[in-house]
């Protein structure tokens, strides 16, 4: 049978969600943790992959067994360690925790009084310009191709963002994606970019060039992971 588990983790203390070697990660901690408890090998696949250092709230993976899985939510909880077993449950066997996936968000958090935690905040004690970032923020909207905006290569840079949200609780700058599919550092790019938008160093014209033509490469800043979180997955 498959098995849907949604978990949250602290990425601070491990080196990204998937599996490798000599580098703490999520994937084997929850394989080796299922393994144990089920005594069966048990190999899981996530919902996407988070790098180093981003954390997640409700990431969702799957995995299929034979085994009865009575209790083994708080057998998880007892055995791993900066991982949280939120949910578990069965789903048919046609489900996949990343093909299934119809949207993804991510939420950045920004520190602008300078005083929180930075492994989970980007601290910025300057001066931003959040109604010319929120105006910006605008030209990502709908399907575009961002190989400006993604790390690395791929033979497919186009995806859809669907909604992005800019918006201040107290000292902390919010931002938030929601979107078909994020690629290898997208959000980060993104979020940089729109702070270089409210540092006044470029206009949302660069973006809207950079979107247009995506074979002239330009790169801006790419935001710390510390400030990233995978905020909610909808199937």
């Amino acid at each position: 049978m498959r098995i849907l588990m949604t978990i949250s983790y602290d990425g601070s203390k491990f080196h990204g969600f998937q599996r490798q070697k000599n580098a703490r990660n999520v994937q084997s901690e929850i394989e080796l943790a299922l393994t144990n408890i089920l005594d069966e090998d048990i190999n899981i696949k996530g919902a996407g992959r988070t790098d180093a250092f981003v954390h997640a709230y409700n990431q969702v993976i799957h995995f299929d067994t034979k085994k009865d899985i009575k209790h083994l939510k708080k057998k998880l909880n007892q055995s791993l360690k900066d991982i949280k077993v939120k949910k578990i449950k069965k789903v048919s066997n046609d489900f996949h925790a990343r093909h299934s996936v119809k949207n993804k968000i991510y939420l950045y958090k920004i520190d602008l009084s300078g005083k929180k935690d930075e492994r989970y905040f980007l601290r910025y004690t300057k001066n931003l310009d959040i109604k010319e970032m929120k105006r910006a923020a605008k030209v990502f909207l709908g399907t575009h191709d961002f190989h400006n905006f993604v790390g690395g290569k791929r033979n497919n840079y186009t995806t859809t963002i669907e909604k992005i949200s800019i918006y201040k609780k107290g000292s902390i700058l919010y931002l938030k994606f929601k979107g078909l599919a994020f690629y290898r550092y997208m959000v980060r790019n993104l979020v940089g970019a729109l702070l270089e938008v409210g540092k006044e160093k470029i206009d949302k014209e660069v973006l809207e060039e950079m979107l247009t033509y995506p074979k002239r490469e330009k790169r801006l800043p790419t935001s710390k992971a510390n400030g990233l979180y995978l905020l909610k997955i909808n199937y």
